[in-house]
């Protein structure tokens, strides 16, 4: 299931997004669900529980055919990419060094560096951790060249 990666990242994202939404800039997060009966935690129905639970302030969208998910070359969940007002990806990496089962803290310092260089005019650093998550769950048939 993909609850650990996008329950914890959004609370985060939603209670820092706050600080960012008075900001004039843009804030999406795209969904790409597991669509199968395996994980019906992960379905878009729960989106809404979700947006009413935390709060969300932003667009919080679904990628159901997973077209999006291929184009941005998604390979895990969390994946965070960061675009710059000209369409630019100036951040992908992941959120934190925090992992399940470590004793690291939730800070979303990494991912919250590159927003503040964002917002701030400033250049995000190239110094960038990828995301590492759960393999998303491609629909049987719709899996990418790209993944292995």
């Amino acid at each position: 299931s993909q609850d650990y990666g996008v329950d914890y990242c959004l609370v985060l994202v939603s209670e820092d997004g706050e600080q960012y939404l008075g900001s004039g800039d843009d804030w999406e997060f795209l969904q790409n669900y597991n669509l199968t009966a395996e994980f019906p935690e992960d379905a878009p129905e729960r989106m809404v529980e979700d947006v009413e639970a935390f709060d969300y302030r932003f667009p919080y969208l679904v990628d159901g055919t997973q077209e999006i998910a291929k184009a941005y070359g998604a390979a895990c969940t969390p994946d965070f990419f960061l675009y710059d007002a000209e369409g630019l990806l100036v951040y992908r990496g992941q959120l934190d060094d925090s992992r399940p089962g470590s004793d690291d803290p939730v800070t979303g310092a990494d991912l919250r560096a590159a927003m503040d260089a964002l917002v701030a005019g400033e250049p995000v650093s190239p110094e960038q951790t990828p995301s590492l998550g759960c393999n998303i769950k491609w629909k049987p048939g719709n899996a990418p060249d790209y993944f292995g």
